[in-house]
């Protein structure tokens, strides 16, 4: 399963950027982001329609 990854603005909790990532990998990015007080908001990756 992917997940899309968004790093939220400090101030307003706007999304600043965003990536998808796999299953395995959002623990290490959710540790990275506690790390630094990172505000994150996670959400399963969909699929684009054409």
């Amino acid at each position: 399963m992917r997940f899309e990854i968004m790093r939220l603005d400090d101030v307003d909790g706007t999304p600043v950027d965003s990536t998808v990532v796999d299953a395995a990998s959002v623990n290490r990015i959710v540790q990275q982001a506690a790390a630094i007080g990172q505000r994150l908001w996670i959400r399963p990756a969909g699929t684009t329609a054409s």
